[in-house]
Order: C-alpha cells, then sequence, then structure tokens
C-alpha cells in the first residue's frame, strides 16, 4: 500500500471525500463541482477533484434517483409537456413540424441531429433519448 492510502480512515475523518448518503451531502458535492468548475484555470488537482465528485454524485443519483426506462418519444412528449411547449416549439430543431409529429406517433425515429439539437434546447443528456 503507498503512503499517500496508508490511512483512508483517517483521511476520511480529515475531509476527503467520500460517499454521498443523504441529499444534503449531495447538496454540498454538487456546490464544490460546480465551484470547481467554474475556475477559469484549473490544476491537475481540480481536474482530478472534478472526475472523483462527478463519479461520487453520479452514483449517489443513480442509485437514489434511477431513471426509469422511456422510450425516446415518450421523454419527448415529456419534455414537451413539463416546460409547456407544443411541438411547433420545437419544429425547428426537428426539421418541421410533421417530423415532430411522426416522432411522437413512433413512426420515425429520432437521428443524430435531432438528439444533438433537442438535448441542448432542453439542457438534458443526449442520453436520454437513447431508450
Amino acid at each position: 500500500m503507498t503512503t499517500k492510502l496508508a490511512n483512508p480512515a483517517e483521511m476520511i475523518r480529515a475531509g476527503a471525500p467520500r460517499l454521498i448518503h443523504t441529499d444534503e451531502e449531495l447538496a454540498e458535492y454538487t456546490e464544490a463541482l460546480f465551484s470547481l468548475t467554474g475556475k477559469a484555470e484549473r490544476s491537475l488537482g481540480d481536474e482530478e477533484a472534478i472526475e472523483l465528485l462527478t463519479a461520487l454524485i453520479d452514483r449517489y443519483e443513480s442509485e437514489r434517483y434511477p431513471m426509469p426506462e422511456a422510450k425516446p418519444a415518450e421523454v419527448l412528449r415529456f419534455l414537451l409537456d413539463q416546460n409547456g411547449l407544443s411541438q411547433r416549439d420545437v419544429a425547428e430543431e426537428m426539421g418541421g413540424e410533421s417530423i415532430v409529429s411522426l416522432v411522437l406517433a413512433g413512426k420515425r425515429q429520432l437521428n443524430r441531429d435531432h438528439i444533438a439539437r433537442l438535448s441542448r434546447r432542453f439542457g438534458v443528456s443526449p442520453a436520454v433519448f437513447f431508450g
């Protein structure tokens, strides 16, 4: 065992990041992550901390708030409803109202370009559109 990891329990007692167990801890870690990612210039240590905090946050959120399986059309419909939008409002991102209608009816699949534009529009990961 290396000297750095000779006493992991002591490192955690001293404040080293650890597994997240509550939403309050999630909020603290998220704030710390935003603080690090907001820096104009980051050190190698900052980059490693960002990677670690991201992994810890992702682990907690995946276990605590698992994403239900949904078809891409269901995701799009949900995003439209949650944002009070109509098909017409996303027609530009998808190449026309008829395409939006076909996607929502399950008669056409979203393509890569649609997914990229919709994820930007709604501020979500492109992964939400992969059923």
